[in-house]
């Protein structure tokens, strides 16, 4: 099961890196567009489509890795029980929130594909597809919440290290 879920999280960060080369080709493909006196319709939507989606799906990937912004000044000066009781709340917190936003995520998209909503703009893509991006970062994100909530009422430590001392 933890190579499955390692697994998601680094496809999920795969299709995240993919997405950001999409948001490099739109972008100049846009520039080249403009330079040789061409037009492109839709590429400053789909830059936006591949950006969002770089974000979302990055999620789970960054919290497996230990590179979520944490505040660190807290839990430096917490004592063992307090800084497992705060890291507790923060997965639980976190993880009614992921599963919250991947919910309400996917009922967009569904209703979105339901209803056959389309951008505005000349591209008139389909906004399911864009918006699948978001709701299936959030839904893996939420995964990765439990799996890390589970782990740590297990008594496993799987995160960032703790951030150094300033001297």
């Amino acid at each position: 099961m933890r190579r499955a879920l390692d697994r998601l999280y680094l496809l999920a960060g795969y299709a995240a890196a993919l997405c950001m080369v999409g948001t490099l080709a739109m972008v100049l493909l846009g520039i080249a567009s403009r330079l040789l006196h061409f037009q492109v319709p839709g590429t400053d939507a789909y830059a936006g489509y591949c950006m969002a989606g770089a974000g979302f799906l990055a999620l789970a990937h960054t919290l497996g890795h230990g590179e979520h912004i944490r505040v660190g000044l807290l839990l430096d000066h917490a004592g063992p029980r307090l800084k497992r009781a705060l890291e507790l709340w923060s997965l639980v917190a976190g993880l009614a929130l992921a599963v919250l936003l991947a919910w309400f995520s996917l009922r967009l998209a569904w209703m979105s594909w339901d209803l056959h909503d389309v951008s505005t703009g000349t591209d008139a893509t389909p906004l399911w597809i864009p918006q699948l991006t978001m709701a299936l970062g959030t839904l893996v994100l939420a995964i990765a919440l439990a799996d890390a909530l589970l782990r740590c009422l297990a008594g496993e430590r799987r995160g960032p290290a703790p951030s150094p001392q300033h001297e």
